[in-house]
């Protein structure tokens, strides 16, 4: 298959979370099992391509000139970077000296769409995939033969803008109309072939009024044709036997580097060796992420023979409690405010136990890399947790950890005291280790359903609004 493969970020060009990581992930596996893959993303700093060769398109006047650099980038593979005034920034969407999102982009990724949309007529593709809002308005743009998927990375970012910029979205712009104003996210989920989120619990979850952020009714309206497929993990990054950040190699068949890991960790971050289980935490500080229920729950962890190191940045108030938290417990916890890749490499490597206590969670990614590298998740019972972990408790002979029924500052603190009993029973805790480790978490399976998806839409003409 041909495909265009639309997004706003890839790693390691540009990314801020998830998206990246699977755009690099899917792509690169979509290419291994033979699909030509067109890769388009904003061009936000001019970054450097092989053989490159430019081109300058002309569209609405509203966008300005446009620049595409076509060529290869030496870890992305071949890709089409798209520049045009306002699309270079230092962060992709939010004001760092204001921590709020750039007051114009709205106009630079309808901006976006539109080239996106300008290069599937152009490259004459079979499939069109598109990448949550920043990209769905170029459904309102291509030809209605032209077959699309759009994948839902995070319900929660929709891409609101005012009514005025219906006149900017094409011949099908009526779809983009939601509530008074103008949600890209609402029209791609109208006009899109197939839609998808990222994990099955998240399909079914966006359906009910609760969870759907507004856009139920139009989920629930897409029945068969909005499925969930879960993400996947480079796993050749996430590899504990070839890991160049760690101070020793392990496996599933041989855990004894884990044992140094730990040790040079606790170590490097002031942490005592024992007694109890290493619990860590990666994660961004926000309200998804539930880190205010794990920080609800630590003045209790005093009780339970265990220790902690978290690694995140995000709300100022949880850096706060964070950092509070293991002042007054050196030895017990340590904490460090910001991301370092390497780091959290490191801190799955050394743990026992990770904790992942979000409210709601589209897929998820660290559960996934902990059990790569032997470390127990700890989860709520939400998304793409509840389709990757299984609770050892409800299900003994297959488990792969600790399920939270539901997110709450006092399932959490059990989830914790589930997880360290778990962490003593050795024999016990060896067993569900080794087969979170013998899970498959990478792309290639996401990968040939998708093709299968693009195969399923090849032909089709688009769903009406």
């Amino acid at each position: 298959m041909h495909v265009l493969f639309a997004s706003a970020e890839v790693v390691p060009v540009v990314s801020t979370g998830g998206l990246g990581a699977a755009t690099a992930g899917l792509t690169a596996a979509l290419r291994r099992a033979g699909h030509r893959v067109e890769l388009v993303v904003p061009d936000y700093g001019g970054y450097p391509l092989q053989d490159e060769r430019c081109e300058t398109i002309h569209l609405d006047p509203w966008i300005g000139a446009i620049t595409v650099r076509t060529g290869t980038h030496a870890e992305v593979g071949p890709m089409h970077l798209v520049r045009f005034g306002g699309i270079e920034r230092p962060h992709p969407y939010v004001d760092p000296d204001h921590a709020r999102g750039w007051g114009d982009n709205d106009h630079r990724f309808f901006g976006f769409s539109a080239v996106v949309a300008e290069l599937a007529r152009r490259l004459g593709v079979d499939v069109v995939h598109l990448n949550d809002w920043h990209t769905a308005g170029a459904l309102g743009r291509l030809p209605s033969a032209m077959p699309t998927v759009l994948t839902i990375h995070n319900l929660a970012h929709q891409g609101w803008a005012d009514s005025g910029w219906l006149a900017n979205l094409g011949g099908a712009a009526h779809a983009y109309a939601w509530n008074g104003a103008v949600n890209a996210l609402a029209g791609g989920i109208r006009l899109a072939d197939r839609v998808v989120a990222v994990s099955p619990t998240y399909a079914d979850e966006i359906r009910r009024d609760d969870l759907g952020m507004g856009l139920a009714p139009l989920l629930r309206d897409r029945g068969p044709s909005l499925r969930g497929i879960l993400n996947g993990i480079d796993t050749a990054e996430w590899d504990p036997s070839l890991d160049p950040t760690l101070v020793a190699r392990f496996s599933s068949r041989d855990l004894d580097g884990k044992s140094a890991v730990h040790d040079a960790l606790c170590d490097e971050l002031g942490i005592d060796r024992g007694p109890g289980p290493l619990i860590t935490i990666v994660s961004r500080f926000d309200d998804q992420k539930g880190i205010d229920l794990l920080t609800s729950a630590l003045p209790y962890l005093g009780s339970m023979p265990a220790r902690l190191a978290v690694l995140g940045s995000g709300a100022p108030w949880l850096e706060r409690a964070v950092y509070d938290a293991a002042a007054a417990a050196p030895g017990r916890i340590a904490a460090v405010i910001g991301y370092d890749a390497s780091l959290a490499h490191r801190l799955f490597a050394a743990g026992h136990l990770t904790v992942v206590p979000s409210r709601f969670e589209p897929c998820g990614l660290t559960q996934m890399q902990a059990m790569q590298y032997g470390t127990v998740p700890i989860v709520t019972d939400v998304g793409g947790l509840h389709d990757t972990v299984i609770d050892v408790d409800a299900s003994p002979r297959s488990g792969t950890g600790i399920v939270i029924p539901r997110p709450d500052a006092l399932a959490v603190l059990d989830g914790l005291h589930r997880g360290v009993r778990l962490a003593a029973n050795k024999r016990r805790y060896a067993s569900v280790q080794r087969r979170g480790m013998a899970r498959d978490w990478s792309w290639d399976g996401p990968a040939e359903i998708y093709a299968d998806l693009y195969r399923e839409v090849a032909g089709m003409g688009r769903s009406g609004a």
